[in-house]
């Protein structure tokens, strides 16, 4: 019957993935600017990536993807050939000490290194309360850093770009930065309770609406007749922009979760969809932005657009064969040797996986029609513009 009793294998998490906003982010800001960028990279020969096809008339770009991962000591393979006679073995419980492992990599040169080989982005962390704490905006900072100094010193000749998760430790933005999120629709102070405290923005640019370049303070005057110093409001905010009736829409929709594509919901998507507050920058852009370096963020919810995940699992593959061992050195060491162990033209044929994955969603499939496709055409980086038809004739 061809029947095999083993553990299933996991497929693709689903949930959020087609949610409307993912898509709509998928589809306008995340795989235009990857389209664009495709052009400008280098293509691998197919039966031997390490041969590269014809190269970009204009300089490379070289993308680098960033993640994290987390090693357990007690990681080990649960399924193995067994003799008749085995007999149980006693184990440690529990996972065991862990180690978080954040590191870049790209098709191009595999984990970041320095060209002699010496420095390295990668950090090794010890996540947990009485440990080193955890991961924050600061660390994934300081990390951004000392890759643009190894890719500054040694691969000036090409244009570097770095793709991160869509999480909020990497999207942070500076504690004052300018944000509609938890803005009060009308004068602060003046609510329900009437003891609100002052909102805390004080000025924004207009200048995209093709009006002067002049200051709007979002703040009344210390010398208001009515509100003195206080917080105007999304309201009367939109109002001095010349959004009258925008500033009659409603607060905001049910927790923020409004229409697909709509600016014209409520007061709050209206002002959090305006350029000046559009175009602030995480913490994290605006580092690398001062050093020429652009930044991209996936999707939420699509971990198989990063490649850098299948280099986990090859690594994490490779880690379950050592010996077993509760040590955190052993961890460590045992860690790092089967991170290496991974070969750049494996990972080649991971980061064409990602891009068929991106190209099938780029002609219109969804998570499910994508990981058939991304199956069905194994050896190629795009897929046939007759995806969707051959994926509707399969599935009928």
């Amino acid at each position: 019957m061809g029947y095999r009793w083993k553990k299933t294998s996991k497929g693709q998490y689903v949930d959020g993935h087609e949610r409307d906003d993912v898509v709509w982010y998928q589809q306008t800001e995340f795989i235009p600017t990857m389209t664009a960028l495709e052009h400008h990279t280098r293509a691998w020969i197919l039966t031997h990536l390490d041969e590269l096809g014809p190269l970009p008339h204009q300089q490379i770009v070289v993308i680098w993807f960033h993640d994290e991962s987390t090693f357990y000591a007690h990681d080990r393979r649960e399924l193995i050939w067994c003799a008749p006679d085995l007999k149980a073995v006693p184990k440690p419980k529990g996972e065991g000490v862990t180690i978080m492992i954040a590191d870049f990599v790209s098709a191009d040169y595999g984990w970041l290194r320095s060209r002699d080989g010496i420095r390295s982005a990668r950090v090794v962390f010890k996540a947990g309360k009485a440990r080193e704490g955890f991961f924050t905006n600061e660390n994934i900072v300081t990390q951004a850093k000392v890759e643009m100094d190894i890719l500054e010193a040694d691969y000036t000749d090409e244009k570097h770009v770095f793709v991160y998760d869509n999480a909020t430790t990497h999207r942070k933005r500076e504690d004052d930065a300018l944000s509609a999120r938890h803005m009060p629709l009308n004068p602060s102070g003046f609510g329900k309770n009437g003891n609100s405290p002052n909102f805390g923005v004080y000025k924004n640019a207009i200048g995209p609406d093709g009006r002067t370049n002049t200051i709007q303070s979002l703040y009344f005057s210390a010398d208001h007749g009515k509100y003195p110093g206080r917080f105007k409001g999304m309201a009367q905010i939109l109002i001095e922009r010349g959004y009258g009736e925008e500033a009659k829409l409603p607060r905001e929709c049910p927790s923020f979760k409004c229409p697909p594509g709509s600016d014209r919901c409520c007061c709050r998507r209206f002002l959090y969809s305006q350029p000046d507050f559009v175009n602030e920058k995480s913490i994290l852009e605006k580092v690398c932005n001062m050093r020429g370096f652009d930044v991209i963020f996936l999707p939420k919810f699509h971990p198989e657009l990063n490649f850098i995940e299948q280099c986990w699992g090859a690594a994490k593959r490779v880690y379950r064969m050592y010996p077993p061992s509760s040590k955190e050195e052993d961890l460590e060491n045992n860690v790092t040797s089967a991170l290496d162990s991974v070969d750049v033209k494996v990972m080649r044929h991971f980061a064409r996986r990602a891009w068929k994955f991106l190209d099938g969603y780029r002609q219109g499939l969804d998570g499910k029609q994508a990981a058939w496709a991304a199956k069905k055409y194994r050896g190629h980086r795009c897929l046939p513009d007759s995806i969707l038809e051959q994926y509707g004739q399969w599935n009928s």
